[in-house]
């Protein structure tokens, strides 16, 4: 695939994500939207990729929206905004959120993503990690939910994931304040789980990612993962109790099962046969696209 301002590399099982404007701190542009959309697109529909790492070039995650549209940045009507690009389908009468489609993509995916913020992360560079599975960050990493200081609200969602990823004390206290933070608040907040030295950041990433490549079956995470994500909004434990039910039910007779307890006793690695596609009957169908959209 020709990338303008991704790069995009497999290798042993992880597909390698990075933001590829280090120029300009890796701002969100309309291409490099539509780029992210195409790379988790290609990670899921590709058998070989087991885990998605995504990272930024230079010292900058991301550094939010590129501004260099001035006042209309952020007017969806204008042939630069990054929404214009990546979807021009409307929700609830209106055009939808870039920033919004984008994390709503990361979401769906099949595929366990692992984000290793390697410096500043600010507006949607902060919000599009927030439905990644597992997010590490280095010792200079920053973040920022600055919306309010934009005259904007939070996008991409994240007025649903941050609350759930946070809680929402620690959410309020970021967005209505606008403020950008560190690394260390960004642990004792629970928006990361880990810190590492900047020169051991992708590599930390890449261990965590092949811990799942080595040793767990495919199907079995990406049941999971849309299990768990999924029951965030249900009613109650019933919901969760059906779900996983009906999923061990399919599992439990079936070969992943099968190889993963003869694995097990025979003292060797797993070979796991399954193929994500052949588990569509019960895998959820998340984050679920309202009739509006």
């Amino acid at each position: 695939m020709n990338h303008r301002e991704i790069r995009y590399e497999v290798a042993e099982g992880i597909a390698t994500i990075t933001l590829d404007r280090p120029e300009k701190l890796n701002a969100l542009t309309a291409v490099m939207a539509a780029e992210l959309l195409a790379a988790f697109d290609t990670t899921d529909a590709d058998d070989a990729v087991r885990a998605v790492v995504l990272t930024g070039a230079g010292r900058g995650f991301c550094a939010g929206a590129d501004l260099g549209r001035g006042a209309r940045t952020f007017d969806a009507a204008d042939e630069g905004h990054p929404g214009s690009a990546a979807d021009t389908e409307t929700v609830d009468g209106v055009p939808r959120d870039g920033g919004g489609v984008l994390a709503l993509r990361v979401a769906a995916s099949l595929k366990p993503v692992i984000v290793a913020v390697n410096g500043p992360a600010v507006g949607v560079g902060a919000t599009m990690i927030l439905p990644a599975d597992i997010r590490i960050a280095a010792d200079g990493a920053r973040f920022g939910f600055v919306f309010t200081r934009r005259g904007l609200v939070p996008e991409a969602a994240s007025s649903w994931f941050l609350p759930r990823v946070v809680g929402i004390s620690q959410a309020m206290e970021w967005v209505a304040t606008g403020r950008v933070f560190d690394a260390r608040e960004a642990l004792a907040g629970g928006l990361v789980s880990r810190i590492e030295p900047a020169d051991g950041l992708l590599a930390a990433a890449h261990g965590i990612a092949r811990e799942i490549v080595e040793n767990t079956s495919a199907v079995s995470v990406a049941l999971s993962r849309r299990m768990l994500w999924s029951m965030l909004g249900a009613d109650g434990p019933w919901d969760a109790h059906r779900m996983d039910s009906r999923t061990i039910h399919r599992l439990g007779g079936g070969p992943e099962a099968a190889e993963g307890v003869l694995s097990f006793l025979e003292k060797r690695p797993p070979r796991f046969p399954g193929r994500i596609d052949e588990y569509r009957d019960v895998l959820p169908d998340w984050p679920e696209r309202p009739e509006d959209s």
